[in-house]
């Protein structure tokens, strides 16, 4: 036997060499593994603010409602159960953009069918008291105002619509001068 241990001498020597490097690494990776876990944190949003919105007029459920500060018009649309039967799509297509955002505070309302017939008829009748209609008039009819340009005439039909004839004067940014000579002879219906 010790003929065969002279022998295989360095062979033995490496081989038993190798079964510790081994062991080692055996003992290395399982004291690795049941040491703590590291674990990835990754950063969580905020949670979103909410907003108060009112939709009232031609929907299935009127009503006061929060949604998340980043929410569109068709969102308070949805939550609100979508147009009732009698809403005039054909208005809220027009005058609606259902993709702006919702502010804080925000009422919308759906007007159904037959209130824009009757705001038809308040048209007419105010025609005929020659007022001018600043959510309905064309450049021409506009600028017939005193004052009013083309310009200004223009300005008006781009910040519509007006629920007042007051809002004419600060969103068009009309000039208190000016505001005087025409107040009596606009109107919003």
């Amino acid at each position: 036997m010790e003929e065969l241990l002279q022998k295989f001498k360095i062979p033995l020597g490496i081989a038993l060499l190798g079964v510790i490097v081994v062991g080692i690494g055996f003992i290395l990776t399982i004291t690795a593994q049941s040491g703590p876990a590291i674990e990835i944190i990754t950063p969580t949003s905020a949670p979103k603010a909410l907003i108060t919105a009112d939709i009232e007029g031609e929907v299935i459920k009127p009503g006061v409602y929060q949604l998340k500060e980043d929410s569109r018009i068709d969102d308070l649309l949805v939550v609100a159960g979508g147009l009732a039967a009698n809403a005039d799509r054909v208005w809220v297509e027009q005058n609606l953009n259902r993709a702006g955002k919702l502010s804080d505070g925000a009422k919308i309302y759906i007007p159904s069918k037959s209130e824009l017939t009757v705001n038809s008829e308040q048209l007419k009748v105010n025609n005929t008291n020659n007022k001018i209609n600043a959510n309905t008039a064309s450049v021409a009819e506009l600028d017939k105002l005193p004052g009013i340009g083309a310009v200004r005439a223009q300005a008006i039909i781009d910040n519509r619509p007006y629920g007042t004839t007051e809002e004419v004067k600060s969103k068009a940014k009309i000039p208190s001068n000016i505001w005087e000579q025409i107040k009596e002879k606009i109107t919003v219906y």
